[in-house]
């Protein structure tokens, strides 16, 4: 029907949503309470999907020589053809693969060795050094 009012209407600058409105109802007579919602969401898809242009609050159809209009994002990488008698491969899951039950159980890591719980692996402790104390005064200069 939208395709249809655009064709009737003829106009080279296309045409907005209310004159297409008022062809459908010169048409087609009295239109459902919802008509305008429902047209709105078709100009909307079929602008969307490349079957109309919307420019300066009109729609229009684009002509034969027009581009293509392309989805979003980055276009798939072509894929090649597998040769004849192959077996199109089982897409993978998506996800991390589930744990085999039947699998015997990971060792447990070594636990490090006693002492001072806050020497890591390198020797020195975690986070800021301790502030040092200044040494008593010896024959009145600060060792």
């Amino acid at each position: 029907m939208i395709m249809e009012a655009l064709d009737a209407l003829k106009q080279t600058e296309g045409a907005n949503k209310s004159s297409i409105s008022k062809y459908m109802e010169s048409k087609y007579g009295e239109m459902p309470p919802g008509h305008s919602d429902l047209l709105s969401h078709h100009l909307t898809r079929m602008k969307e999907s490349g079957e109309l242009f919307f420019i300066k609050n009109n729609y229009i159809k684009p002509g034969p020589d027009a581009p293509v209009k392309r989805g979003r994002g980055r276009p798939p990488k072509p894929k090649e053809p597998l040769p004849l008698g192959a077996e199109v491969p089982a897409p993978r899951p998506r996800g991390r693969p589930k744990k085999d039950p039947n699998a015997p159980p990971a060792p447990k890591k070594p636990k490090l060795p006693a002492g001072p719980p806050s020497i890591s692996k390198t020797g020195r402790p975690r986070g800021r050094p301790r502030k040092v104390n200044p040494q008593p005064l010896q024959d009145g200069f600060e060792a």
